[in-house]
């Protein structure tokens, strides 16, 4: 399809790590709701867990996450002391018993945290839940926070897979988002991990920041590709400085615009491509070997909080400011600050300040929604039927969908919508169509 065409499908639309999204959730899901929630979960029911980490050691100007920069580790402490009890309230709610198929530690930076305490925290969740040897235990990872001691106390504790933040290896850009990150320091982070017996990794890189160029990027995936991750994310930077105010610290005059930013990308997926690296979903990239391209293969791809996941459990947890959840009644988030978030806690409640109840319409659009963002197709008589209903319901969206299906984004047979690879980036616009609260 033309450039200009997929243009106008790739900007402007949620991501859609959930549905409904995060802007309908509400302030009638509270604390008692969740508790009765919890309590009403499968106790054979394996679960996801989710640990928010709110703080950095400094501020990356493109950031969009829900983070505070500390100069000393006080804070961390006390939050994870909080952690803990929130950790013990849930278990309780829960009645205990229930298996850990996915631990996630994300943030802000995780790795702030000291070895002892990280090994202390996985040690109290191995006394609630069910964790062995087959549970992925993930981190995300600044590698200019981590040290050998910190990497051993992970691999103690049972983390057997990371993704490390790159964003950019080029020093220019790196000046521009104040995010100085020697190419060394990767290098080192890779060594160490894989040292430890931590061999499962994967880089972020992000597209869209200033001065980046096709070439620049060519040139960074090389280096980056060159320690074999397994796995490579490849985020389009949002910018958003309404919410995020100090993203204007960055030169915005540099940031590419739409045209230059879908250059950037393709130059960046062409070259995971010339090394083996299939394209998952929207924006990830895996070897062939790997379970994510395995599960991207036999439509067993999910997708969650965290993006693209092979996490097949039917509940997450979120523990921690600003943390999210997704049980079968709907979702929820504790309060975002972590101020907020400590007084709940500290007082013996949950800090649950918002969530969605789910209807059986909202289940529907959420499969039709998921398999379009993980498969780039959706059979829609198939996943209808096993919701005991039929196709007919979506006839406007498959109006909808028209005008996608004129500019080469969509492809229509019978009940059947497919998004072409080559326009993989629209695949947002398409699950917008089967979105009822969009406007």
């Amino acid at each position: 399809m033309e450039d200009a065409a997929l243009l106008k499908y790739t900007e402007g639309v949620p991501r859609y790590t959930s549905y409904p999204t995060a802007l309908q959730f509400a302030e009638d899901v509270g604390p008692e709701e969740y508790r009765q929630w919890l309590g009403r979960l499968d106790p054979a029911a394996p679960l996801s867990l989710y640990l928010h980490i709110p703080f950095c050691s400094s501020l990356c100007w493109f950031c969009g996450c829900q983070t505070t920069v500390v100069n000393n580790y006080e804070p961390i402490a006390g939050y994870l002391d909080l952690l803990a009890q929130e950790i013990e309230m849930v278990a309780d709610a829960l009645g205990g018993g229930h298996r850990a198929a996915h631990v996630h530690w994300g943030g802000g930076t995780p790795t702030l945290t000291t070895g002892p305490d990280f090994q202390r925290v996985m040690a109290l969740l191995a006394t609630h839940f069910d964790i062995s040897g087959n549970t992925e235990v993930a981190v995300e990872i600044d590698p200019r926070t981590i040290s050998e001691d910190t990497v051993a106390a992970m691999a103690k504790a049972g983390v057997n897979r990371v993704s490390i933040g790159v964003q950019d290896v080029s020093d220019r850009v790196q000046l521009a988002i104040n995010r100085v990150q020697p190419f060394e320091v990767v290098e080192n982070a890779v060594a160490l991990l894989r040292a430890n017996g931590i061999s499962s990794i994967s880089f972020d890189i992000m597209y869209g920041l200033p001065y980046q160029t096709p070439e620049t990027m060519i040139e960074g995936m090389d280096r980056v590709l060159r320690l074999d991750p397994d796995r490579v994310s490849l985020f389009g930077y949002g910018h958003v400085p309404r919410m995020r105010p100090h993203q204007n610290l960055m030169d915005v005059d540099a940031l590419p615009d739409p045209s230059d930013r879908l250059e950037l990308y393709r130059a960046a997926a062409k070259r995971l491509s010339v090394r083996g690296y299939v394209p998952v979903g929207l924006d990830h990239f895996a070897k062939t070997n790997d379970p994510m391209a395995a599960a991207a293969t036999t439509g067993e791809l999910h997708r969650n909080f965290q993006g693209y996941t092979t996490d097949t459990a039917g509940a997450l947890i979120g523990f921690g400011a600003s943390a999210i959840g997704s049980l079968p009644q709907g979702y929820i988030q504790n309060a975002p600050t972590v101020p907020a978030w400590r007084k709940a806690i500290s007082a013996g409640s949950f800090a649950t300040v918002r969530g969605f109840r789910l209807g059986d319409d909202d289940r529907l659009r959420r499969a039709v929604i998921e398999r379009l963002m993980c498969d780039l197709t959706v059979n829609l008589d198939q996943v209808c039927a096993e919701f005991g209903t039929d196709a007919d319901q979506f006839a406007d969206s498959l109006l909808a969908l028209k005008p996608l299906e004129a500019d080469g984004a969509a492809e229509i047979s019978g009940n059947t919508v497919t998004v072409p690879k080559s326009a993989r980036l629209a695949v947002r616009s398409a699950c917008l169509a089967f979105d009822a609260y969009a406007t």
